[in-house]
């Protein structure tokens, strides 16, 4: 015959509550980043967000277009570091001003 465990005391299931409420909201959390997820990944699928930051806005169009991205970097590998940097101060210049007007 098993023994029975003994009931915990006052202090114990005080514990044992609180472990349990603290198990529900760490689940109830994962279940809303999920859901956020899930909502979020087909909510902005096939398009760039223009209201999204610009490193959001570049990570999703490399998502879209990733030949272009790669051909941009081969491109770039092939011209070199001096090339690359001389047409980055040319055109840095000019993204920041269409950016602002």
């Amino acid at each position: 015959m098993p023994a029975i465990p003994p009931l915990p005391t006052h202090q114990q299931q005080q514990v044992l509550d609180r472990i349990r409420a603290q198990r529900e909201r760490l689940r109830a959390r994962r279940n809303a980043r999920l859901q956020a997820r899930a909502a979020a990944a087909t909510q902005g699928r096939g398009r760039v967000d223009p209201e999204a930051p610009l490193l959001a806005r570049l990570v999703s169009f490399a998502r879209l277009h990733p030949v272009a991205v790669a051909a941009a970097l081969g491109a770039a590998a092939l011209a070199g570091p001096s090339r690359v940097m001389r047409w980055a101060g040319v055109l840095l210049p000019a993204i920041l001003r269409m950016r602002r007007g």
